[in-house]
């Protein structure tokens, strides 16, 4: 059987389309390798690139997209709600098909250290692939983002992985590792006050003892004039999907707030949805192998 391997590249530009467009179009003229999905966001000035193929072909497709993003990104130009550190702010790459997590790891390392020599922009390895046990949240590498980089990379325990202790100038650095499936889920609010969405992420986020597995932060939609509570869910095995809207609801009845809709940016396992489907539905004995079309066929 072949090995199938993702990845899900984010690159700090959300807004020029002709940016992105040349961004992806390094992945769609690499072979073996398929573009699976694309979506860019204004307000976070951020666009969320999947595509899976053959660890050889996803290799090449990551260094090229990685040259591109340097060569057309500037971030000291560069202005949107979500936290960034670098031109391609973080490459993950999730083992799909008859490849094991140790095989993916040693892609991606493979693949940061190409960044460095052929990109020129250093390189932290995190989540899998982390150096060391501070290294494994990605949101504590980024923690500084692109503007305090350069003094951070100098503190004696962040220095980069491949590239040393410069940062690129207009690229800033990127995290590179080996991860589990994540869901990037945004659920939006009617109210144009960021401090509600910032207040919401703080109790849901287990980094502020709310639900395992999740990161949030509250952003700003201008173009909306509404707030948004911006999550990404790590593991759906320990929090789903449904839990989460669930807090996010009785959280903000405290300000008189409602939530408006959510949002899934890229691609999602299916039974992410089946979980929140069964539990809305309140479908009793329920099995999803048997009953739902698709995973019966399969």
């Amino acid at each position: 059987m072949a090995k199938i391997v993702e990845c899900i590249p984010n690159i700090s530009e959300g807004r020029n389309m002709e940016v992105v467009e040349a961004v992806l179009n390094e992945v769609r003229s690499t072979p073996n390798v398929t573009l699976l999905d694309h979506s860019s966001d204004p307000n976070h000035n951020r666009t969320v690139i999947t595509f899976l193929g053959s660890p050889e072909g996803v290799a090449e497709a990551a260094v090229k997209l990685a040259k591109k993003a340097v060569e057309l990104i500037d971030l000291t130009k560069h202005v949107g709600e979500h936290p960034r550190m670098g031109a391609v702010d973080v490459c993950p790459f999730v083992p799909v098909k008859e490849i094991t997590t140790e095989e993916c790891v040693a892609l991606s390392k493979e693949v940061a250290k190409r960044i460095w020599e052929e990109a020129g922009m250093p390189v932290f390895l995190y989540e899998d692939s982390a150096s060391a046990p501070h290294r494994v949240n990605l949101a504590a590498i980024r923690k500084g983002q692109f503007e305090g980089m350069a003094q951070k990379v100098l503190e004696p325990e962040w220095e980069p992985d491949f590239g040393g202790r410069i940062i690129h100038p207009t690229a800033g650095t990127v995290a590179v590792g080996c991860r589990m499936p994540l869901v990037a889920f945004n659920i939006n609010l009617n109210t144009p006050d960021i401090k509600i969405a910032s207040a919401i992420a703080k109790i849901i986020r287990q980094s502020s003892g709310g639900l395992a597995c999740v990161k949030a932060l509250g952003v700003m939609l201008e173009d909306r004039n509404i707030a948004q509570v911006s999550i990404n869910m790590t593991n759906l095995n320990k929090t789903p999907l449904y839990r989460v809207v669930e807090l996010v609801k009785a959280e903000a009845k405290r300000w008189g707030v409602t939530v408006i809709g959510t949002e899934i940016v890229g691609l999602t396992p299916m039974n992410a949805l089946i979980d929140s489907a069964e539990y809305y539905l309140q479908i009793e004995a329920f099995d999803r192998d048997k009953q739902v079309l698709e995973n019966y066929l399969l």
